[in-house]
């Protein structure tokens, strides 16, 4: 079954990187000159993603505005000769069809899934956490995509994490089965002693979900942190029937960490086509200081 819809998650209240969201969404923050959720959105639809429901909570309309139509801006724009900037923008709000719904309390990521039951119906479809951006020459969303394709199972988004790091993820019990491909049997969420570490691989940012996860959820005990957790839901369909795992290859940036944002900035603005030369000299100039 070909999947098209695709939820994104971007409720979370940003406490990471405090004083920055206080007022702006997390999923605001830009990446060069762009921000995070559209660099996810544009990942969905050259997925083959047509339909987003995207959750948030109160204080995130400035999300809604990004995706919607700027008449007087593009007016001004197209007035003042500004060919490339009135290009950036104009076709942000019918890069898919975008719909939205309040997540009213902050209960955890399980429960913020829950909330796209009705978007979703009896379909597949994609989970992409609002602070994950992922960029590569291979959307990581399309290579889960893929893998659902060929396994028909739910599928996994993962990568290896240090020690340290598995603390604040999920830690994965998988088997390889070709390449970067793993069967997934069991998972647990955030795991704080070395006995319960099935690996370092962990979940990160992306999954393809099959609508049963719904009825899971809803018997879903708070977990972690006192929140439904989906890594929690999730394990029970390890455990069932099975979940397939792709290491997918494109680079991960964690836009609720500061070094991470940092880092996409550094890493994307070097690639970027106005800026890359230049941050490269600057980089250069202050390396030779360090």
């Amino acid at each position: 079954m070909k999947i098209t819809k695709a939820v994104i998650p971007a409720a979370g209240l940003g406490t990471r990187v405090l004083p920055a969201t206080k007022a702006m969404p997390k999923e605001m923050l830009p990446i060069v000159d762009k921000p995070a959720i559209q660099y996810i959105v544009e990942e969905a639809v050259a997925s083959g993603i047509t339909d987003i429901l995207i959750i948030t909570n109160r204080g995130k309309g400035i999300i809604e505005d990004h995706f919607d139509i700027s008449p007087t801006l593009q007016d001004t724009l197209e007035k003042a000769g500004k060919t490339a900037q009135l290009d950036a923008i104009k076709d942000i709000h019918s890069l898919a069809n975008i719909q939205f719904i309040r997540q009213i309390e902050t209960k955890g990521l399980g429960h913020a899934v829950s909330r796209a039951k009705t978007f979703v119906g009896n379909d597949p479809f994609v989970v992409m956490y609002g602070d994950d951006v992922i960029v590569g020459d291979i959307p990581a969303t399309k290579e889960l995509v893929d893998a659902y394709g060929t396994f028909g199972k739910g599928v996994l988004g993962i990568k290896p994490v240090s020690e340290e790091a598995i603390k604040k993820y999920s830690s994965l019990k998988v088997e390889n089965l070709h390449d970067n491909v793993f069967k997934c049997t069991d998972m647990i969420e955030k795991p704080q002693r070395k006995e319960d570490i099935f690996s370092l691989y962990s979940i990160l940012g992306r999954c393809v979900l099959p609508p049963e996860i719904f009825d899971i959820l809803e018997h879903t005990a708070p977990g972690a942190g006192g929140e439904i957790q989906l890594t929690d839901a999730m394990a029970e369909l390890a455990r069932t029937v099975g979940m397939t795992a792709v290491e997918f290859s494109a680079k991960r940036y964690d836009m609720g960490n500061k070094l991470g944002i940092l880092q996409a900035n550094i890493e994307v603005g070097l690639n970027h086509p106005e800026v890359g030369e230049g941050l490269k000299e600057y980089i250069k100039e202050i390396a030779a200081t360090l």
